[in-house]
């Protein structure tokens, strides 16, 4: 379908500003930190606070945990920002956060893992899995049920944590009753799919700011391309991973590979959802309030959490919205 007028007012707004890959990496932070100021108010949670948890490299490692109304314990999502491993924040992500605990009404934790190009390739998704196993030690501190924990990030975040989810399989958890995977990069950005040549550019996130990000992410890549701890769509087997949600854009470069990673977990014997957002771009999340179709994909994640962590986990195959 064409692309929707709300998104496309929005991307008609920042024509003005420089392209992500000609940039420096603290001008392009600072030019993403700067799209907070014109996000839709995020709902109501009762609670957040920030946490300081020991890191892989004996550094302090950031954690935001927002609380939901009712009673505990609640469930809990772990959620990893996106942004190509180098840029955004717990703040830029602060909305989506509080949307999906209100929402599902769930405890979120919000990891602060380590961004290249300071701390490339594995910096990240070892915070992710250290981080992950620490909030399930400590959930009973965080309000939260350690029996009922799911993953999820967007983009980037959704390419870590499916990287969690797979090494929690391979190294014997904690169990995950499921993975959120909102826009995710799960291949290399040269790997060929289509969605990468028809929305090369006018959309928000272009072929050239993928390969930016790769580029500060694994600077030497060499076989590390394949490695399922960067491109979990190369894992040897996706038998055993916990059910997923997997949404996509129609004009985003990343959507060929997300549903690729769907019907590659399908395959496996996983439980899957998978929905391709008709007329959004990547990055349609950050829009809920603001765009219509955005406010309906966050309500939808929402739905899917609260059903998975009622023990219901819904599938379908890749439904067009």
């Amino acid at each position: 379908m064409p692309l929707d007028p709300q998104i496309g007012a929005l991307l008609e707004a920042g024509r003005h500003l420089p392209p992500t890959e000609t940039l420096s990496v603290p001008a392009a932070r600072a030019q993403y930190e700067a799209r907070i100021a014109v996000m839709a108010p995020p709902a109501r949670v009762v609670r957040v606070e920030e946490r300081s948890i020991p890191g892989p490299t004996g550094l302090p490692l950031r954690i935001r945990v927002y609380m939901p109304e009712g009673q505990g314990p609640h469930p809990l999502l772990v959620f990893f920002h996106g942004s190509g491993f180098v840029l955004c924040s717990l703040d830029t992500h602060d909305g989506i956060c509080r949307n999906l605990c209100a929402g599902a009404g769930c405890v979120v934790a919000s990891v602060d893992y380590r961004l290249a190009p300071e701390h490339p390739f594995p910096a990240a998704p070892e915070d992710c899995l250290l981080a992950t196993r620490w909030c399930a030690e400590h959930a009973a501190e965080l309000g939260a049920d350690p029996a009922r924990i799911v993953v999820g990030g967007d983009s980037a975040g959704g390419n870590l944590a499916a990287v969690t989810a797979l090494r929690l399989r391979e190294d014997g958890g904690p169990a995950l009753l499921g993975q959120l995977l909102l826009y995710p990069v799960t291949d290399w950005h040269a790997a060929g799919w289509p969605s990468y040549a028809e929305n090369a550019e006018g959309y928000g996130l272009t072929r050239a700011t993928m390969a930016w990000f790769w580029g500060h992410y694994m600077p030497d890549p060499g076989p590390a391309v394949s490695h399922p701890h960067a491109v979990p769509l190369h894992a040897a087997s996706h038998a055993g991973l916990p059910p997923a949600l997997v949404t996509t854009a129609e004009y985003d470069p990343l959507r060929d590979e997300g549903e690729a990673y769907a019907e590659r977990l399908r395959a496996a014997g996983v439980t899957v959802a998978c929905t391709r957002w008709l007329g959004l771009n990547h990055g349609f999340y950050f829009w809920a309030g603001r765009v219509d179709r955005c406010t309906a994909a966050m309500e939808e994640a929402a739905g899917w959490l609260r059903e998975v962590f009622a023990g219901r986990p819904p599938a379908w195959a890749t439904a067009h919205r």
